[in-house]
């Protein structure tokens, strides 16, 4: 019997933790790599480490591949990194011959890594969409006073703000607030969008994560959002199952999927526009794990292990109805009203678990002395000698 084949999860924070415990429920090998030696991930305990200088270029391009080649086989790749996605599909070509990945075409990755391009795709092709206003230069400024607001203020490439040299989304009440933000971003380079602000509370966003194989049928999972940090523009902080969107989130992302040649791990996030009674697309991930994947898995859909029985050609597992009985938080400072919670909802925090308790203590616990001794601990995991085949 051939031993199983390795999975590689670029990124070790919260996101990547939750798609290793994913693989972790079928036994599937993991490494995560990360250019950090103490995110949580990392002191899984059902994970391996190999540490990079970043997730960028093409030396990090060549890491990959090396490591894959001194494992004896062809490993599945699995990205949870903005930055990581660009490198890969940027060097595809190299890396294939090594590594089991699925992207879009490069061109697909850019415009839907773009919330601009994604805006004009997106419209042009009939889906519905906030009233956008794109801003190359403070030329562009007098769009903003077609508007109507609040709006959002962001930039068009994500990567701006995770490097911190952009602002996060900014909501904005009037054209002046607009404009003054508007202003102050473009100080840096790069366009930014002006969206008008879809009312409602942040229950009112939902989100579609998936994997498509081709001409496989994906595998799918509907979410909504009961939290965010930072309010309302940040991340998905707690989150459930949302079976009464299910139908018809699930086809719309499937019919824009087909229509821009979408395979790979991607998210669709939307939200409900309880004036109009309809839902709007904001913004895609793609080639990616989603922040809170996880939830999926607890819900009984695990989409990182279908990826990974589909890149090696196991058969898919059966179907499942998700359980909307579950809660995720991406962490025990989130709290959501009780009310927004489905009845005996079970939460599970996104680093604590009885059973791989260390990436908690990893991000809860540790400070000065303390994470010192642990980032030690944490460089002689990454010494041990790399087992030439699993």
């Amino acid at each position: 019997m051939q031993p199983p084949v390795t999975a590689i999860v670029v990124g070790g924070e919260l996101n990547g933790l939750g798609v290793v415990r994913s693989l972790a429920r079928a036994n599937v090998p993991v490494i995560v790599v990360d250019s950090s030696a103490s995110n949580a991930a990392l002191w899984s305990r059902h994970a391996r480490t190999h540490r990079v200088d970043s997730f960028e270029g093409r030396a990090f391009a060549d890491d990959l591949a090396g490591l894959a080649k001194s494992l004896g086989h062809r490993p599945v790749l699995l990205l949870t990194d903005e930055f990581a996605v660009h490198s890969v599909s940027q060097h595809r070509d190299m890396l294939a011959p090594h590594l089991r990945f699925r992207l879009p075409p490069d061109a697909t990755v850019k415009l839907l890594s773009d919330k601009a391009l994604f805006h004009e795709f997106a419209a042009k092709n009939g889906f519905c969409v906030p009233n956008t206003a794109v801003l190359d230069t403070v030329k562009d400024l007098e769009r903003l006073r077609g508007l109507r607001y609040p709006a959002v203020v962001k930039p068009t490439d994500k990567r701006r703000v995770l490097t911190g040299a952009a602002e996060r989304a900014l909501r904005v009440g009037n054209p002046g607030e607009a404009i003054e933000a508007a202003r102050r971003m473009l100080r840096q380079p790069g366009a930014i969008v002006v969206q008008e602000w879809i009312e409602g509370p942040e229950s009112n966003i939902y989100f579609t994560l998936f994997y498509r194989g081709g001409a496989v049928p994906a595998t799918l999972f509907t979410g909504q959002k009961l939290l965010c940090f930072p309010r309302d523009v940040g991340s998905t902080a707690v989150c459930i199952a949302a079976p009464q969107a299910r139908a018809e989130l699930e086809a719309t992302t499937m019919a824009f999927a087909e229509r821009v040649g979408f395979d790979g791990f991607g998210s669709m996030e939307y939200k409900w526009d309880d004036a109009r009674k309809a839902f709007f697309m904001i913004e895609p991930t793609v080639g990616r794990t989603d922040w809170q994947e996880e939830i999926a898995t607890l819900c009984g859909v695990n989409i990182p292990l279908a990826a990974y029985r589909h890149e090696t050609g196991l058969p898919p597992e059966p179907v499942r109805v998700p359980d909307a009985s579950v809660a995720w938080r991406s962490s025990m400072a989130q709290r959501p009203p009780a009310h927004l919670l489905p009845l005996n909802a079970r939460m599970h925090d996104g680093y604590f678990r009885w059973g791989d308790p260390m990436p908690a203590l990893a991000y809860y616990g540790l400070g000065g002395a303390p994470r010192r001794l642990f980032e030690r601990c944490v460089n002689r995991k990454n010494a041990r000698p790399q087992m030439a085949k699993q």
